[in-house]
Formats: structure tokens, sequence, C-alpha cells
């Protein structure tokens, strides 16, 4: 999976977004387990699906707090 872009989280919905975040959380959990286990392959890609996962936080945040100020 490559690296994914701002642009392309903002066009997602609040569920795909939700499902993206639960997908990278399982995979962060058995990368870490591979890296514990010694079987990973490539360790960049924890940091990779970590920085993935604060661009989804951190778009719904977006989304949120410009929901709050038009109410």
């Amino acid at each position: 999976m490559n690296k994914m872009k701002v642009n392309e989280i903002r066009n997602l919905s609040t569920a795909e977004r939700n499902e993206k975040v639960a997908g990278l959380k399982e995979e962060l959990f058995n990368l870490r387990f591979q890296l514990a286990t010694g079987q990973l392959e490539n360790p960049m890609r924890i940091r990779q699906v970590k920085k993935d996962i604060a661009k989804i936080k951190t778009v719904q945040r977006e989304e949120e707090l410009k929901a709050a100020q038009k109410a």
C-alpha cells in the first residue's frame, strides 16, 4: 500500500475513513508482532502506517471543528 494523500482522505466519507483507520490499526498490530518475532521485512512500513493513521485522524478532527464552528 502506498502513502495516503490528504486529498484522497478528504474525498472519503466518514464511514470509509473509520474503516481505513480500523484496517490500518490491525495492520500495525500485525507489523509490530512480526517485528517482535523477527519476521518483519520492511521496518519502515510501521512508520508509514502510523503516519497514515495520523493523517486520517487529523482530517476527521478538522471536519469536527468545522462542524462545531458552523453550529
